[in-house]
C-alpha cells in the first residue's frame, strides 16, 4: 500500500470551535447540538449534547458550524486526543480543532486516521510542563501518511462494520438499562409493584402509612432504615506508590479514573492492579462480587456494580448488601438519591461524601417478596448487559490492534474478519 505524506490541512478545512457568550441566557437551550470535552467522547457519533443552542446562540459563531461527518478532536486538557464525528451540524467549544474532509478523503477513514493522531498528540502533551495545549497551527501542520481514496474507503468500511456492532450493542444495554430504571420507578417511587394478586399496588387500592423518618407515606409493611443497616460501607486506600513491590501483582484495584474512563455498570478490572505486599500495606479491602462502588469524592457520584474481587483507593465509599436479595435494588436506589448524596459532600479543596453520612443515609428497604421478585426480574437484564459489555470490549480491542496495522499496510484491506 502506498503512502503520501500530507499535512491536516491537506485533508481539509480545518475549524477552531467557538463558545457564544454565557452571559446571554437566550443563547442556550435550542435546537443546535454544542459539543463539549464534558461530553460523552467515547462514541464514534456525536452523542447527544449536555448544551445546545438557539439561532441567537449559533449567530455568535456562525462561522464554525460544522455539516455532518466533520471530525471534531479535543485539543486541550485531559481528554486531548479524543475523537468523535458529527452527524448534524454541530458547533464545539474552542477546545476542539476539528476537520472538514474534502472531496478526496473518505470521512470515515479521517475519523479513525484522527484517532491513531490523537494518541500521538496526547503522548507528545504530556512530555510537556506546561498545559496540554494542541493549537490550530502545530494541528493543522502535523504530518501524516495517507493512501489513496479507495483504499481509505476499504479501511474504513472494515473498521466502520465493527464501530457499528459496538454501537448496536451499546443501543441494546441502553434499552435495558431504561427498562430496569422504569421498573425502579414504577415498583419503588410510583409503589406500583404487584401484589400477591399480581395486581399494581397503590393503584389498585394497596394500604400506604406514613413514615416519620422519610417524611412520606410508604406501603404497609415496608420499612424505613438507614444505610448501615442494609449494607456495610467501606473506605478504599492507596500502597504507597514510591514501592514498585505494591504493584503489579493480581489484586484487582479500582480508582475514579476508571469508572469516568470505562463508562460503564459493571467493573471487573481497572488500569493498575495491586500485588499482596500493596494490599498489606494499607488499610483497603477485599470486596466481593457484586459491591455497589460509588465514587465519594472528584467526582461524587459514578456508581458501578463490581463483578469480581477487587478493592479501591481512597476514592470511593463501596457497599456490601447485607442480603442477597437487595444489590441490585441499593444500586438503583443510590443512583435515584444521588443529588442528595451529592449536597452531603464537604470540604474546601474537593467535595467529599464522609463514610458516616453515608452509614446515617435514609433508606426505604421494600418488603422481601418484593425485593425477590426484583432481584429475578433485574438480575436476568444485568447478565444480558454483562455480556453485551463483555462483547464490546473484545470487539474494542479487536478495532484499535486492528486500525494501526490497516493503517500502515502490514494488514491487507482485502482482511476477512471472519478469518479472524
Amino acid at each position: 500500500m502506498e503512502l503520501k505524506k500530507i499535512h491536516i490541512s491537506d485533508i481539509g478545512k480545518v475549524v477552531t470551535g467557538k463558545t457564544p457568550r454565557t452571559s446571554i441566557v437566550e443563547n442556550y437551550g435550542g435546537d443546535i447540538p454544542f459539543l463539549t470535552p464534558s461530553d460523552d467522547l467515547s462514541y464514534k457519533s456525536v452523542p447527544k449534547t449536555g448544551k445546545t443552542l438557539t439561532e441567537q446562540g449559533l449567530n455568535e459563531v456562525k462561522n464554525c458550524l460544522l455539516p455532518p461527518h466533520s471530525v471534531c478532536v479535543s485539543c486541550i486538557g485531559t481528554d486531548l486526543g479524543k475523537v468523535v464525528m458529527t452527524s448534524e451540524p454541530t458547533i464545539t467549544n474552542q477546545q476542539f480543532n476539528s476537520i472538514i474532509p474534502n472531496r478526496r478523503f473518505d470521512a470515515d477513514f479521517v475519523y479513525y486516521l484522527m484517532t491513531l493522531v490523537g494518541k500521538e498528540l496526547n503522548y507528545l502533551s504530556k512530555t510537556s510542563t506546561a498545559v496540554p495545549i494542541i493549537n490550530k497551527s502545530s494541528f493543522s501542520n502535523y504530518e501524516v501518511e495517507v493512501p489513496d481514496l479507495e483504499t481509505q474507503e476499504k479501511i474504513a468500511s472494515i473498521l466502520s462494520s465493527l464501530d457499528s456492532k459496538i454501537e448496536l450493542n451499546r443501543r441494546i444495554n441502553d434499552n435495558l438499562e431504561a427498562m430496569a430504571k422504569q421498573l425502579y420507578d414504577y415498583w419503588f417511587v410510583q409503589f406500583d409493584f404487584p401484589d400477591e394478586n399480581g395486581k399494581p399496588y397503590k393503584s389498585s387500592g394497596g394500604k400506604m402509612v406514613w413514615d416519620k423518618r422519610l417524611k412520606r407515606e410508604i406501603p404497609l409493611l415496608w420499612k424505613a432504615k438507614i444505610v448501615e443497616e442494609v449494607a456495610d460501607v467501606y473506605n478504599g486506600a492507596t500502597p504507597s506508590t514510591v514501592n514498585e513491590l505494591n504493584y503489579g501483582g493480581d489484586i484487582v484495584w479500582i480508582t475514579p479514573k476508571d469508572l469516568s474512563d470505562q463508562k460503564q455498570k459493571f467493573v471487573y478490572q481497572g488500569e493498575r492492579n495491586i500485588s499482596q505486599v500493596g494490599y498489606d500495606s494499607c488499610s483497603t479491602h477485599l470486596l466481593p462480587s457484586n459491591t455497589i462502588l460509588m465514587s465519594s469524592r472528584a467526582p461524587i457520584g459514578l456508581l458501578a456494580i463490581a463483578k469480581t474481587e477487587l478493592c479501591t483507593n481512597q476514592g470511593f465509599k463501596s457497599f456490601v448488601s447485607k442480603s442477597k436479595n437487595i444489590a441490585t435494588y441499593l444500586y438503583y436506589y443510590l443512583q435515584y438519591h444521588i443529588t442528595q448524596i451529592e449536597q452531603l459532600g464537604t470540604g474546601t479543596t474537593f467535595k467529599e461524601v464522609s463514610r458516616e453520612d453515608i452509614l446515617k443515609f435514609p433508606m426505604l428497604k421494600p418488603s422481601d417478596n418484593v425485593l425477590d421478585l426484583w432481584e429475578e426480574i433485574v438480575s436476568a437484564l444485568n447478565d444480558r448487559q454483562l455480556e453485551i459489555q463483555k462483547e464490546n470490549e473484545n470487539l474494542t480491542k479487536q478495532r484499535d490492534e486492528l486500525l494501526p496495522l490497516l493503517m500502515n499496510g502490514q494488514v491487507s484491506v482485502n482482511y476477512d474478519l471472519a478469518d479472524d
